[in-house]
């Protein structure tokens, strides 16, 4: 199936969280935190401006982003998990 968001919404896969900490603790799977971090799957057109012209998207499909920790809904496509949120809802880029 594909999915194609509108206007300035954005189709994230969340990456994996961590397995053990800085220190070396692993990390039972009830201990660990959603990441905010996840590669944009796909992104819609732009938003709309009030005078009519189309602002394009900032990222891009393959993107690596940081996100606000309660951004997007989770939705379920063909068994796997992903957000959609608005481009608002995305912090950053990761860049390496």
């Amino acid at each position: 199936m594909k999915i194609r968001p509108l206007a300035d919404k954005v189709l994230v896969q969340r990456l994996e969280a961590e397995n053990k900490t800085a220190g070396g603790i692993m990390l039972p799977d009830a201990a660990k935190e959603k990441p905010q971090k996840g590669k944009v799957i796909s992104a819609g057109e732009g938003r709309v401006l009030d005078d009519g012209k189309l602002q394009k998207m900032q990222v891009k499909k393959g993107d690596v982003v940081l996100f606000t920790s309660y951004a997007g809904t989770e939705v379920k496509i063909d068994g796997k998990e992903y957000l959609i949120m608005s481009e608002s809802d995305i912090m950053a880029v990761i860049e390496t």
